[in-house]
């Protein structure tokens, strides 16, 4: 058996940049797959872009920022900053080229044959679209642009992160030898980028364009003194890592805000320009911007394709995507009018999307309105644009409830909106926390505490997704909802140490990160580990998004060196390698995506024969469990172990959404041969409705029968 520090090899590990481009091409492979409806592919690639942009603001964002302070520490696959920036460079354009011969070799044929023509470039447009399309740049467009040149007294424009702009080289009309000037307009972002057109005389269907593609061909009208030599769209993404030295900041609220402006113009790391572009403007681009030749990406198509989910959005072809699903309510608290009354009765688990989100809004509901509810405590780490959540706890708030919300104001990309609601609970009365210095509060908890006839009561809602209602209908969690009263005293010391830093000296059921945490995760894998070492059965099956902390993958190596076996379920990146001979031949792991984004974190140890379940808020990331305020919570009613081993299997047996990993680093689809087609989210979504419909029926049932009793006894 190799000893722990043998097992620290880099070459046992994969890069987390590398494995999360992994990942994203898992998605990419959804917008490759022929067997799904075309509409749906379309949003498979638009996510793709969307994840890439991300990935570039933050991650490339971030390995930037290292190799500029001259930081070269190498990650667990022995690779430095500057190193892995250098391997990324080549994987993102690959990734970029397979995401356009996606689009423009698979995609567009398929829509001009279900109709919906796109016209690629104006130059292809008739003469009856070009009178439409000019009118609508007259009457739309143009009182909307603002073209900016650049000489001696205007210097090089601002160009916003992620903007799709064009650049233009012009020449003043009528002078021989003027000099070669610089202009561009962004294209605006408040009008529609997909414009509808006539179609071509004779052709059925739709057609659409580009906005940039009507500006470009217009594009003289706003330089009218000058001679248009060339216009090409481009677009850049800039460095979005947020820089806060917490310790030395005396508002945090306004040192957020501060940064997020920032953003605007943080350093450009990647610079995507129209494929031919002009040699001489892509040269005055690139020194203007300060990017390098590894930083341009060459595009054959349209720049930015998350505009595809504008197109998904398009009516007219709801025969191409699938059939949109209604989550169902949960059978626990149908024809209830008490949430309290039933989570008295016994512990409830939530599955969403499957199951309606409805129960935990109600919680917060009824708990502002009920007399007998003394204080609500909750954290929120990204809610919706419009929250019923904030709503309620604001509505407590002014109902004389103590109201008590931690609000993370370093929830990247949802920091303006989580400000926005933090001040608006501030005025309605509630006493809102901005997190803690140096620490993200990424737990989902909420606490309610009532006055009943027996006493105060504490009722608890622990989760491993956001309290966001839009979300909820997307990402698959699962949440408990519990009256434990070992719970409610951990729920309240949570509290407490996060509004006064007071710690508990020991906790009852839950586990929290950066203290505890990582350390109850060490034992529960040694201690499969010992089961097996002394001859009995050790299993884990743990589900999650990522996977890259180096002591969670040594434990789980020296586990599966004992003969632990050990199934993984990790959606996004895993730095963990599987094959290895003598260290991880007993782990496998696969990923599953498709409609739904896989979010739950779910955790089942054998524990020699007593499994023990789990969930949290927190993958096995360095950052969930040492930077972070995390939860981990038992689930130990025998009713809601079994929903939770059910989920499991069902994810463990997916023929259809899984991709395995193989020795090699790689992923591939699940061999189908010889297997039942399953698909675990469709049938979590099938057992739902048949849940719902079957308790429908025996609600009728149970309602008609006293009634012919009834009558029968008159």
């Amino acid at each position: 058996m190799a000893e722990k520090k043998e097992l620290q090899n880099p070459e046992f590990y994969t890069n987390r940049e590398m494995s999360w481009l992994l990942f994203n091409k898992r998605v990419l492979s959804e917008a490759r797959d022929k067997n799904l409806p075309l509409f749906e592919r379309l949003k498979f690639l638009s996510i793709t872009a969307s994840n890439l942009d991300e990935f570039f603001m933050v991650r490339i964002g971030s390995l930037v920022d290292m190799v500029n302070a001259k930081y070269t520490k190498k990650d667990i696959a022995g690779l430095t900053p500057a190193q892995q920036l250098a391997a990324l460079a080549v994987q993102t354009h690959e990734f970029s080229a397979l995401q356009y011969s996606t689009y423009n070799r698979m995609l567009l044929p398929q829509l001009k044959q279900e109709g919906l023509t796109f016209v690629g470039r104006h130059e292809q447009l008739d003469e009856a679209q070009c009178r439409f399309v000019d009118r609508y740049f007259e009457e739309n467009v143009y009182p909307v642009l603002t073209p900016m040149a650049v000489d001696s007294s205007r210097p090089f424009p601002l160009i916003r992160n992620k903007t799709l702009n064009i650049g233009s080289l012009l020449k003043k009309k009528g002078q021989k030898d003027a000099d070669v000037e610089f202009a561009t307009v962004q294209v605006p972002g408040v009008l529609p980028r997909v414009v509808e057109i006539p179609a071509r005389e004779g052709q059925e269907g739709k057609t659409v364009i580009l906005l940039e593609e009507i500006i470009e061909r217009n594009i003289r009208k706003l330089f009218l003194n000058y001679d248009v030599l060339c216009a090409h769209p481009f677009r850049i993404t800039r460095n979005a890592d947020l820089a806060i030295d917490e310790d030395e900041v005396e508002d945090l609220l306004l040192e957020i805000e501060k940064q997020i402006k920032k953003r605007t113009w943080g350093q450009a790391i990647r610079l995507e320009v129209e494929e031919g572009m002009d040699k001489k403007l892509l040269r005055l681009l690139k020194k203007e911007l300060n990017v390098g030749e590894e930083d341009v990406f060459c595009i054959d198509g349209p720049l930015d394709l998350t505009f595809l989910m504008k197109v998904y959005g398009m009516e007219g072809f709801d025969h191409l995507k699938a059939e949109k699903y209604t989550p169902q309510p949960v059978p626990e608290f149908e024809g209830e009018d008490s949430v309290f009354d039933v989570i008295r009765r016994k512990d409830v688990l939530l599955h969403h999307p499957y199951q309606t989100f409805t129960p935990v809004v109600d919680f917060i509901r009824q708990a502002s309105k009920d007399p007998d509810v003394l204080a609500i405590k909750q954290t929120l780490y990204r809610v919706s644009g419009n929250s019923p959540i904030i709503a309620a706890l604001a509505q407590a708030a002014e109902n004389g409830k103590q109201v008590s919300v931690l609000v993370e104001l370093k929830a990247r990309f949802d920091e303006e909106n989580n400000i926005v609601w933090a001040r608006k609970l501030e005025k309605a009365g509630c006493h809102v926390i901005y997190g803690l210095v140096g620490l993200k509060t990424h737990s989902k908890i909420t606490l309610v505490v009532r006055k009943e006839e027996d006493g105060i009561r504490r009722y608890v809602h622990l989760g491993t997704g956001n309290y966001n209602d839009a979300t909820a209908k997307l990402y698959t969690d699962v949440g408990l909802m519990t009256s434990n009263e070992a719970i409610g005293e951990d729920a309240t010391a949570v509290f407490n140490m996060l509004s006064g830093y007071s710690e508990p000296r020991s906790w009852n059921r839950l586990s929290l990160a950066p203290l505890w945490l990582k350390d109850r995760f060490l034992y529960l894998i040694g201690r499969e580990k010992k089961h097996a070492l002394e001859g009995r059965e050790g299993h884990i099956v743990a589900k999650m998004n990522s996977l890259c902390d180096r002591d969670i993958i040594v434990a789980l190596y020296e586990a599966s060196q004992a003969g632990v076996k050990i199934e993984l379920i990790v959606r996004g990146i895993c730095c963990l390698k599987v094959g290895i001979p003598g260290v991880s031949e007993n782990i496998t792991v696969r990923s599953i995506v498709g409609n739904f984004l896989e979010h739950a974190r779910i955790f089942k140890f054998e524990n020699n024969g007593k499994p023990e379940y789990y969930c949290s808020s927190a993958d096995w990331m360095p950052r969930n469990l040492e930077r972070r305020v995390e939860i981990l919570f038992p689930v130990t009613d025998p009713a809601l172990e079994k929903k939770l081993q059910h989920i499991l299997d069902c994810q463990l047996k997916d023929t259809l959404k899984a991709h395995l990993l193989k020795p090699d680093g790689t992923y591939e689809r699940v061999d189908r041969r010889g297997k039942e087609l399953f698909c675990a989210q469709d049938a979590f979504c099938q057992e739902a409705v048949m849940e719902g419909k079957t308790r429908e029926r025996f609600r009728d049932t149970r309602v008609f029968i006293p009634e012919t009793r009834a009558g029968e006894e008159k």
